[in-house]
């Protein structure tokens, strides 16, 4: 399984759906993210405390979720990283 954490972006950045897969590097220090538009990327875990994202609901991300099992993934949802 592929631990995925969904958020949704505030409206300033457009408000939609990003999913962070923490437990895959993307780049020394950042893990892999994963969005409609742009698909892959590096993100910093950071993102996940700051305002300007805040946890997607089921219903919001599960257009990402069917994509993310189409090209492969094992996802996961989980609300938060375990300390």
């Amino acid at each position: 399984m592929d631990k995925v954490i969904f958020r949704k972006w505030n409206k300033k950045h457009g408000g939609g759906i990003i999913a962070f897969l923490p437990d895959i590097e993307a780049n020394p220090g950042m893990i892999m993210s994963y969005e409609h538009i742009g698909q892959h990327g590096g993100a910093s875990l950071r993102i996940m405390g700051r305002p300007d994202t805040f946890l997607a609901k089921p219903e919001e991300y599960q257009e990402l979720l069917a994509e993310l099992k189409m090209i492969g993934y094992k996802p996961k949802a989980y609300k938060r990283l375990a300390r």
